[in-house]
């Protein structure tokens, strides 16, 4: 896979380490146990894969060799990067400004641009509607354009099934940059609908089956839906595609539950079932599949807590948060020092992005069991100033060098 010149700010030398050491033992990757650095008091148990994925990186690389290559210029991000504060504001303090924020509400009017301005599209991708507006500008986007090259898959896989003559279910939040942006594609080509989750594809089967009315379908799916979606006619032949930071195991059971919705309202047969229900499993993210499994391979070690690091608007992050959860205490921060001491952690509610202080995290016990993981748009320093946050609590900053000599 191609390597990315990001900058060093970003990088750990242990966790480079690492993940070197683990590629190399591990070619197919097909190992999702985690790593186990044992510091006595405390052990950290990192999950196999996180941290920056190859769109994260790519889009990376791309902003700062803009800014570097246009100095003088006004150059502005549609939207955040990345969903990682620190990459944000390092791209703020290099003068680029943002002209929307994630939700797509205006920060900077559009007609503050000038034609010889820069406008980057953040890794999310954006809209037809906003790509148009900047090219009636005179703005030159595809230049500028850091999309991950695995969100236009969706695009184009979604494209290919709308030829043949399906409407397109998109798995994924209606707020969401990436969802926005896929919706606007997708629903340039066919007749498209949003559900957020699994409770909003079974309202969708009633429809299916004809057991709900129409009106009931614009109220309930009201600013969901592809202008002149006929609810009559349009879900007879469905394709499910995703936001790719969605959890994958959620997609997959949406699409079988609603292939298994249309192959019985059509009396279908498994041959048959394709000429109303469209194959669309290559739309899953690599990077979201193996987060994911590694933290299901996180989990299956005994431990006291888990720490996710990442940002707290990120899709892909709280999920792994929704996934340790599941099992055992877990603390959602954005930087080591939400680490307060000894007794005191802020963290952040998956589901409400409530912030609130947790007093006695740690358990009083020898050794302490810690699972460790971050989303991928997370810096992997990040992770590093946890870890040695976490060790600071413990006094046992020395060890982190000893560990570091041994991986390298």
């Amino acid at each position: 896979m191609k390597q990315f010149n990001v900058p060093n700010i970003y990088r750990s030398t242990l966790i480079s380490a690492i993940k070197d050491k683990r590629r190399a033992d591990d070619k197919l990757k097909k190992d999702f146990s985690p790593t186990l650095l044992d510091f006595g008091k405390v052990q950290l148990y990192l999950a196999r894969h996180f941290g920056f994925c190859y769109g994260v990186e790519n889009a990376i690389e791309i902003a700062f060799n803009i800014i570097h290559q246009n100095t003088g210029k006004q150059i502005y991000l549609l939207s955040e990067m990345i969903h990682n504060p620190q990459v944000n504001a390092d791209l703020a303090a290099l003068g680029v400004k943002f002209l929307q924020d994630t939700y797509g509400r205006q920060l900077i009017s559009f007609d503050d641009i000038l034609s010889d301005d820069i406008v980057i599209i953040p890794a999310f991708g954006t809209t037809l509607e906003v790509e148009k507006i900047l090219n009636d500008k005179g703005i030159t986007i595809e230049k500028y354009n850091t999309t991950c090259p695995f969100v236009e898959k969706v695009w184009n896989r979604s494209e290919q099934i709308a030829k043949k003559g399906y409407s397109i279910i998109v798995h994924g939040k209606p707020r969401h940059e990436e969802t926005r942006a896929t919706f606007s594609h997708a629903s340039s080509k066919t007749p498209t609908v949003i559900v957020n989750d699994m409770n909003e594809a079974i309202e969708l089967s009633k429809y299916i089956r004809k057991e709900k009315t129409p009106s009931e379908f614009y109220r309930e799916f009201h600013g969901k839906y592809s202008s002149g979606f006929d609810i009559e006619n349009d879900l007879q032949r469905i394709g499910v595609v995703n936001q790719t930071t969605q959890l994958a195991t959620e997609t997959q059971a949406i699409s079988d539950f609603l292939k298994t919705t249309i192959k019985e309202f059509y009396n279908l047969t498994e041959q048959t079932v394709s000429e109303h229900f469209a194959d669309t499993r290559d739309t899953l993210c690599y990077a979201t599949n193996d987060n994911q499994s590694s933290v299901k391979g996180l989990l299956e070690v005994d431990a006291d807590i888990a720490i996710v690091v990442g940002g707290y608007n990120s899709s892909n992050t709280s999920h792994l948060v929704e996934l340790c959860s599941e099992k055992l205490p877990t603390y959602f921060i954005n930087s080591a020092d939400k680490i307060i001491s000894g007794k005191e952690i802020e963290t952040c509610n998956w589901e409400s992005k409530e912030l609130y202080i947790q007093e006695n995290f740690l358990p009083e016990k020898s050794p302490v069991k810690i699972l460790l993981t971050s989303g991928a748009s997370c810096p992997d320093a990040i992770v590093e100033d946890v870890i040695k946050k976490i060790l600071s609590v413990y006094d046992a900053q020395e060890n982190f060098e000893t560990f570091l000599e041994w991986f390298a």
